[in-house]
C-alpha cells in the first residue's frame, strides 16, 4: 500500500500542532513575560536613561515552538526573552549588566522562588503547571545596544565562562525580520483561514477571530521546522549522539533558506531535506552539485572548517564547532538528514504501512501521533486488487423484486 500524499501531509500538520504550544499556554506565556517585562522596566539600573526594551526571541518569536524532549521525556516549553537596557557598551561591564537583571528579579518574591541558578547567558524562571504538568522555562537574556556594529538592531549580550564575563554579538530583531521575509508569502496565504480555525478550536480562549494573534498562524515552513526539531530531539536521544545534535538556529536558518513557498508540509519538508542532502559530499571534502543546492549556505573552508553564516551577521558562524572530533557534528548532521529521508519522506511510498503507530510514536512521540493516525487509516490509497469470485452454479430459486 502507498499513502495518499495529501492525507500524509495533513497527518504531519496535525502532529506538528500537537508539538506546538496551544493557544491557552501561549496566552499564559505572553501574560507572564509581559509581567516580567513590566517588573524589569520599573527597576533602577545605574547609568542608564530611557526605557528598557523587553521582547521575545528564538522559537517563540519565529512561530517554531516545539515541546522539547529531554532524555526521551517530553519537557517544558522554552520561552526566550530579551531584556535590552539602554547602556553604553564602552562604559559598562558585562558582569554588572548580568547581575543587575538578576538582582532585580530577586527583588520580587515570586520571581525569586522561580529563579534558577545563574546560567551562561540567561536568568531562568521555571514555571510549573499543576493542571497538566506542562510548564515552561522563561529565559531572560540581559543585553544592551551594540553601536559598534552596523545595524540599528544589533545588541551585545553577556556571556559567562566561570567567573569571566564577556560580550557577545547578537541580533534577534534582525533575524526575526529576515525570517518573516522568507515566510511572508506563505503567511499571507494561510493567515485568514488559520485564524478562523484557531478561533473555532479555542473559542474558550478568544472571544472573536480578531483576538486570535498572528503569532499562532503557522505556514508549511514553520511546521516543517517544528517536525525537524522534534525528530532531532528523538534521533539524538542517545548518549553517543546527544552532544552532537544540531542547534535549532542551524535547522531554522537552513530550512528558511531552502523554502520555496510550497503550499503543503510534505512538499516543503521534501524540498528542504533534498537540498540538505545535496551538501552531504562536503563531509568527504568533495564539491557539491550546483543544480541541487544553494552554494554557500553550508561551506567547507580552505582549512577544512565549516561555515553556516548568520543571515543578518555573516561574521557569526553557526557551525564553528563542526570540525571538532573529526567533524563529528557535521557527520551526525548528515546522518540525521539521511534518516529523515527514510523515516519521514519515504514512509508514504513503503509497501507496508501497517506499522504506522509504532513507527511515528518512536520518531515523533506517541502523545503527538496517536490521536491522528485515523487520517492515514482513512486515506485514499492504492489498494490490492480484490479477489474475484465467480459462482458457476448459483443457488436457486430467487425471486425478482
Amino acid at each position: 500500500m502507498t499513502v495518499n500524499l495529501s492525507k500524509y501531509s495533513e497527518f504531519l500538520d496535525h502532529v506538528a500542532r500537537e508539538l506546538d504550544i496551544p493557544p491557552s499556554k501561549f496566552n499564559d506565556a505572553v501574560n507572564r513575560y509581559k509581567a516580567v517585562g513590566t517588573w524589569l522596566d520599573a527597576g533602577v539600573y545605574a547609568g542608564y536613561s530611557g526605557d528598557l526594551a523587553i521582547y521575545p526571541q528564538g522559537s517563540f518569536r519565529l512561530g517554531t515552538v516545539v515541546r522539547p524532549l529531554r532524555n526521551g521525556v517530553e519537557a517544558e516549553y522554552d520561552i526566550d526573552l530579551v531584556c535590552e537596557i539602554p547602556l553604553n557598551k564602552n562604559f559598562i561591564e558585562p558582569r554588572r549588566v548580568k547581575q543587575s537583571v538578576g538582582d532585580r528579579l530577586k527583588e520580587n518574591r515570586r520571581y525569586e522562588k522561580l529563579l534558577k541558578s545563574e546560567g551562561k547567558r540567561c536568568w531562568t524562571l521555571e514555571y510549573s503547571e499543576e493542571e497538566d504538568g506542562v510548564g515552561f522555562h522563561l529565559d531572560v537574556l540581559p543585553a544592551i545596544p551594540d553601536s559598534e556594529l552596523n545595524g540599528n538592531t544589533d545588541i551585545a549580550i553577556t556571556d559567562r565562562d566561570g567567573g569571566l564575563y564577556t560580550w557577545s554579538a547578537s541580533n534577534p530583531k534582525g533575524y526575526g525580520a529576515w525570517f518573516d521575509e522568507k515566510n511572508a508569502t506563505a503567511f499571507s496565504r494561510v493567515q485568514e483561514y488559520q485564524r478562523a480555525v484557531i478561533f473555532r478550536q479555542a473559542s474558550a480562549v478568544y472571544a472573536s477571530i480578531d483576538e486570535v494573534p498572528n503569532e499562532l498562524v503557522r505556514t508549511p515552513l514553520q511546521r516543517s521546522i517544528q517536525l525537524l526539531k522534534r525528530y532531532r530531539d528523538s534521533y539524538f536521544n542517545n548518549p553517543e549522539r546527544t552532544k552532537y545534535a544540531p542547534i535549532s538556529i542551524i535547522i531554522t536558518t537552513l530550512a528558511a533558506h531552502f523554502y520555496r513557498g510550497e503550499e503543503d508540509i510534505y512538499t516543503a519538508l521534501t524540498n528542504i531535506v533534498r537540498q540538505l542532502q545535496g551538501h552531504t559530499d562536503l563531509v568527504e571534502g568533495k564539491r557539491i552539485a550546483v543544480s541541487l543546492t544553494d552554494l554557500g549556505l553550508i561551506r567547507r573552508q580552505p582549512d577544512g572548517t565549516w561555515y553556516i553564516g548568520n543571515p543578518v551577521n555573516p561574521e557569526e558562524n553557526f557551525a564553528d564547532r563542526w570540525h571538532e572530533d573529526n567533524h563529528a557534528r557535521a557527520r551526525m548532521f548528515f546522518d540525521w538528514v539521511s534518516s529523515i529521508n527514510v523515516d519521514l519522506l519515504d514512509f508514504p511510498h513503503q509497501a507496508n504501512t501497517s506499522n504506522a503507530n509504532s513507527h511515528f510514536s518512536r520518531i515523533l512521540g506517541a502523545s503527538a501521533v496517536t490521536a491522528h493516525l485515523g487520517i492515514l487509516g482513512s486515506r485514499d490509497e492504492v489498494r490490492p486488487q480484490r479477489r474475484k469470485v465467480q459462482i458457476a452454479s448459483p443457488a436457486k430459486p430467487w425471486r425478482p423484486n
